[in-house]
């Protein structure tokens, strides 16, 4: 068994090791947007699919010395088209530049295109080996059951999920792990080879089937033959159930992945979190008891609704765990219903087929039915509604001999189960009466707010996106060019422009200047812009690019501003990296406020895209950060940068309770010149400036080879002077800054 126990183990771990590997290799194309993981998740779900479907065909209508040659030879096949990518790409798994996106049409489909060609035919190799080495395992030891190497095929899973963020993500680069990753697979296909060559030393023997009521053969052969197969009905149930669980699991993610950062750490304990319930549902049935898991699903399902309420300003830990908690009493009243409605063990393959078909047409709902019917996420409450459905359903289901009290308590807790059920929608749909335009895509939600209409001076347009507020602009006329929300005169990109000025001013230059903005909001940066200013917006989502041109007459601050604006579509680090082939930008201060909801593309704010923004800088530019965020603290790994790349720092944060027109910013400024934060531009106004350094070497660092989110994490909600212990204030330098641009 030793040797078919090895091979599973390693399939399974590096099935589930490669997933948030590739999710990294794809995410800096697509935005950083949570999308790109579930739709890298319908990839998998759809090959792992197809890997059973394989399994099922060739364990039932081959015979064993076919189904080990022919096994064999697809994983030479899958070898040497790693060999052959690693030789041409110089990575086994790394996507070549050929996969860059050239626009943000059909972004999904592209996707699953670019992972179908780099590692589609390993992976499914991946996917058939549990089933198909039980099966050989079963023919080649008759006499013992292989149910337990099921048992170590989800071992490995979770322990390459759980291993990912904590162990390899933060220490180990992503060229590193593709080559380890490569080397596993060598290992495995040894494995299989081992396992094939016992297949075919046993082939010759006679079958001899287990005993009646043995491990491993729950019924006798001829209980198996007289089986009835499963009807339509209950065919159907089983692709509700399993694809209900499929929906939580990918709404799940795509919550918790837009309020933090898209990443490993906020992808895999979803996944962890689901596959756990499957092992306990599947594993045994009295793992799974109808009362005390719809009386956990109400309290999940009132907790996430709580967290929702509160939005990003609750404390990661306590997001994580709500979600997770109703992720997980959700997807164990669909996995637990799902096992009491296994069929019988001759149509036991049939049932796991069907049980993946829905599974995939979960990610078929997620990635591409829900953007296109609904404007906002819906299938998150929905599908929390429809677990409750699932569990009130269980619970109706009356015991033959029920006594009265029981079955009082029984219709309590199904009105309070549908009591839960509809609020969920409810919840979501509390504001609805205040929006005035909603649109969802592969980025996200964009939805356009109007706010205190009973207040002229106040009366607004605001644009969020997830549950973040990304801007706004006043409809009274007179208050139409108000500098507002993270963009006003006080900021840190408001400071940074008016030193900039203050300078050119002092030498009898032009106070004109170049700036560039990563990420456009409704443009209220442009509010800041002078006539004569030139300003070059990045952005990626092109319903925000209409928006903030004026679709709808929601909002003018581009058409409005004296100075000359272009706006350049596509995600900002790619078109700058175009641009740099024709020469720099010289922006004289370039702005990085690229957020998606609370999350910033991390892909955005490692060394290397530091070192972009800076060939993009003017000789005395300034590179602005926003770094606000309520879950991370950046001010260490923007320290890191600057250090890296021979540039100050200093740290804007300005506290909006003080203003209407404002709210709480936090800035870090970067550049060249030492002494550029020693000027009275940075002693006037309400933004409290600290000028910082680091102690010594950096704690950690961004790269786009090595980036974890868990190393920013922050204990507590942000405060002005948020920082690590290697972060001090820089001494004064009181030096004069260069008297010529």
């Amino acid at each position: 068994m030793v040797r078919y126990a090895v091979a599973i183990f390693t399939s399974a771990f590096l099935l589930f090791g490669v997933q948030p590997l590739a999710g990294r290799y794809a995410l800096p194309w697509y935005g950083g947007t949570p999308a790109v993981w579930t739709a890298c998740m319908l990839f998998f779900q759809a090959v792992l699919l197809a890997g059973y479907a394989y399994a099922h065909a060739v364990a039932s209508r081959l015979r064993p010395r076919t189904q080990a040659l022919l096994h064999l030879m697809l994983l030479v096949v899958a070898l040497g088209a790693l060999a052959a990518r690693a030789s041409w790409t110089g990575s086994p798994l790394a996507p070549g530049d050929g996969w860059r996106p050239v626009d943000e049409h059909l972004p999904v489909l592209r996707l699953m295109r670019m992972l179908a060609a780099t590692l589609g035919l390993p992976f499914f190799v991946l996917s058939t080996t549990g089933p198909l080495l039980q099966s050989w395992f079963a023919r080649a030891r008759p006499e013992r059951s292989p149910y337990v190497l099921y048992a170590l095929s989800n071992a490995g899973s979770l322990l390459a999920l759980l291993g990912y963020p904590f162990l390899v993500e933060p220490w180990v680069g992503r060229s590193a792990q593709a080559w380890g990753w490569a080397a596993g697979f060598v290992f495995f296909v040894l494995c299989v080879l081992a396992c094939a060559r016992d297949l075919l030393r046993h082939a010759k023997a006679p079958e001899v089937p287990p005993p009646a009521g043995a491990a491993g053969s729950p019924a006798a052969p001829e209980a198996l033959e007289e089986a009835p197969r499963p009807g339509v009905g209950r065919t159907l149930a089983w692709l509700a159930l399993s694809m209900c669980a499929s929906v939580l699991l990918l709404a799940t993610t795509n919550k918790l992945s837009q309020d933090v950062a898209a990443g490993p750490f906020l992808w895999v304990m979803p996944l962890a979190v689901y596959l756990v319930t499957f092992i306990l549902a599947f594993s045994r049935e009295s793992f799974y008891a109808r009362v005390p898991y719809s009386v956990a699903l109400i309290v999940s399902v009132v907790l996430v609704s709580y967290a929702h309420k509160e939005g990003p300003a609750l404390g990661l830990g306590w997001q994580v765990l709500f979600h997770a908690s109703a992720l997980f009493t959700g997807a164990m009243v669909c996995h637990g219903e799902l096992y009491r409605r296994r069929p019988a063990p001759r149509h036991l393959s049939a049932f796991y087929l069907w049980v993946s078909v829905g599974g995939v047409l979960g990610g078929v709902f997620v990635n591409l039915v829900a953007p296109a019917i609904f404007t906002a996420y819906w299938e998150h409450p929905l599908a929390l509604g429809a677990c409750c459905a699932v569990a009130l359903a269980g619970l109706m289901r009356r015991p033959r001999e029920e006594a009265v009290v029981a079955r009082v308590q029984r219709v309590l807790r199904g009105a309070v189960l549908v009591g839960v059920a509809v609020h969920l929608p409810l919840l979501v749909a509390a504001d609805q009466g205040r929006v005035r335009f909603a649109a969802r895509n592969f980025f996200g939600v964009v939805r356009v707010l109007e706010l205190s209409p009973e207040d002229p001076q106040h009366h607004q347009f605001a644009l969020r996106h997830g549950a973040i507020t990304h801007g706004w602009q006043y409809i009274l006329p007179a208050r139409r060019d108000v500098a507002t929300a993270y963009y006003t005169p006080d900021s840190g990109l408001g400071l940074a422009l008016t030193e900039q000025r203050r300078w050119r001013r002092a030498l009898g230059l032009p106070t004109s200047l170049r700036v560039g903005m990563l990420g456009l909001g409704v443009g209220s940066s442009a509010a800041l812009l002078e006539a004569g200013d030139a300003g070059r917006f990045y952005e990626i989502n092109p319903v925000i690019i209409d928006l903030a041109r004026g679709q709808g007459g929601y909002f003018s601050l581009l058409s409005d501003t004296p100075a000359h604006v272009d706006v350049i579509e596509g995600d900002a680090r790619i078109s700058l990296e175009r641009e740099l082939e024709h020469g720099s930008q010289a922006f004289d201060v370039l702005a990085l406020d690229v957020f998606s909801s609370d999350a910033i593309p991390v892909h955005l704010l490692t060394r290397e895209a530091v070192a972009l923004y800076r060939q993009h800088l003017a000789p005395h530019g300034v590179l602005v950060l926003h770094i606000s965020n309520q879950h991370l603290d950046l001010v260490p790994i923007s320290l890191a940068h600057a250090q890296a790349s021979g540039m100050s720092a200093a740290l804007v944060a300005l506290d909006g309770e003080g203003g209407d027109d404002a709210v709480s910013s936090t800035w870090m400024l970067l550049s060249p010149d030492r002494e550029f934060f020693w000027s009275s531009t940075f002693t006037r106004g309400r933004a409290r400036v600290r000028r910082l350094g680091l102690r010594g070497e950096p704690d950690y660092t961004w790269t786009d080879e090595r980036s974890s989110v868990l190393q920013a994490l922050r204990p507590r909600l942000p405060g002005p002077n948020a920082a690590s212990a290697n972060v001090t204030d820089a001494p004064e330098l009181p030096l004069a800054r260069p008297t010529a641009p």
